[in-house]
């Protein structure tokens, strides 16, 4: 099974910063041959494209939804109210659930699960221009973020269906 895992975020925006860090913390930790791990950044073509070259991709990112900063996610992208947040026009902006629709109006037919972490703060509030560094909770959740990767790539690996997978559960 060819797994994409894909860091998607913005290093001048604070906690967007985040699916960067995890993916760079995976590639320290290293994994199976069959897993490539790849910081998209805001290179949102570039995972659309490469999102047509796997069988699974698990995408990195922040995902607002209401809970306290530094939860947890894994989200399937079809799911319902996996809404895009993004318009398709901007990009460099692409999100993760824009992206996958992207892919598969150009054929691309890819598992996606989206591990996501609700932000604390993107450092353009009260008219910041951006921040480096991720939140003290973003950053917190840097560590279980690359572990709940880590799971689903066993699991993807083990499991007869990617569908066998539990999605959509918070994770503190």
């Amino acid at each position: 099974m060819n797994i994409l895992i894909g860091g998607i975020g913005n290093i001048f925006f604070g906690d967007d910063a985040f699916g960067v860090e995890v993916v760079a913390r995976l590639q320290k930790r290293g994994l199976p041959a069959s897993a490539r791990i790849r910081d998209f950044g805001i290179r949102g073509i570039d995972l659309v494209y490469a999102l047509q070259e796997c069988d699974v991709a698990i995408l990195v990112d922040t995902v607002t939804r209401g809970s306290a900063p530094g939860t947890l996610y894994v989200i399937e992208a079809d799911e319902p109210g996996a809404e895009p947040s993004t318009p398709l026009a901007a990009a460099h902006q692409i999100d993760p659930f824009n992206a996958v629709r992207l892919a598969r109006s150009l054929g691309a037919r890819p598992h996606v699960l989206v591990v996501g972490c609700e932000p604390e703060s993107f450092g353009i509030e009260h008219g910041q221009d951006g921040r480096l560094g991720l939140s003290a909770s973003a950053a917190s959740a840097v560590d279980r973020a690359a572990d709940m990767v880590e799971e689903l790539c066993t699991e993807l690996m083990t499991a007869s269906a990617p569908s066998a997978i539990t999605t959509s559960v918070p994770a503190n």
